[in-house]
């Protein structure tokens, strides 16, 4: 079994869509002072790799804490544009996906996307209740085709249009 980290480190002043409330983490308690160690975390609910619910474009469609936890997770594959893709498992893209895309990602009914999709799709499939998520990495670890499993745990944010995730792929040898 290989496990495979799909998640960007989490940091002070990193990069940020645009208009996206910028990163901070401060140390607030330290060892040396209260004998432990805790950490303040200010960021958007769409930073870094992340999850998107429903509820992120769509007013009135489901929320994290409304979606069932089953839908984070599922086997998957990262799959090439031009190829044919296996049904009812997730998908993940290292190339652009654009909306041309949408009526062969319905037919395929994935229960996720994630990777490199742009904005207008993301829109299109969170409305047709499909999930995404964006920021990964090392996809490129894993081999076109491959069925894997993939885990995207977001955090249970009452109300929640998206989380941070640590997203993870394992991989049968």
């Amino acid at each position: 079994m290989k496990v495979i980290d799909l998640s960007v480190d989490l940091y002070t002043g990193m990069d940020v869509f645009p208009g996206d409330p910028q990163v901070e983490i401060d140390i607030v308690h330290t060892y040396e002072k209260h004998t432990w160690q805790l950490r303040s975390l200010k960021m958007g609910s769409h930073t870094g790799t992340h999850v998107d619910a429903y509820s992120h474009m769509h007013k009135g469609k489901e929320t994290l804490d409304e979606i069932a936890i089953e839908r984070f997770f599922g086997k998957a594959q990262v799959v090439g544009l031009n190829k044919e893709w296996e049904k009812d498992l997730g998908l993940f893209f290292i190339e652009e996906i654009g909306i041309q895309y949408l009526e062969k990602i319905l037919n395929s009914n994935p229960g996720f996307i994630g990777g490199n999709i742009t904005e207008e799709l993301e829109r299109a499939l969170l409305a047709s209740d499909i999930i995404t998520y964006t920021g990964l990495i090392n996809l490129n670890l894993i081999r076109r085709g491959k069925t894997f499993m993939f885990y995207g745990l977001p955090l249970k944010i009452k109300s929640g249009d998206g989380s941070p995730v640590r997203a993870i792929a394992i991989i049968e040898d």
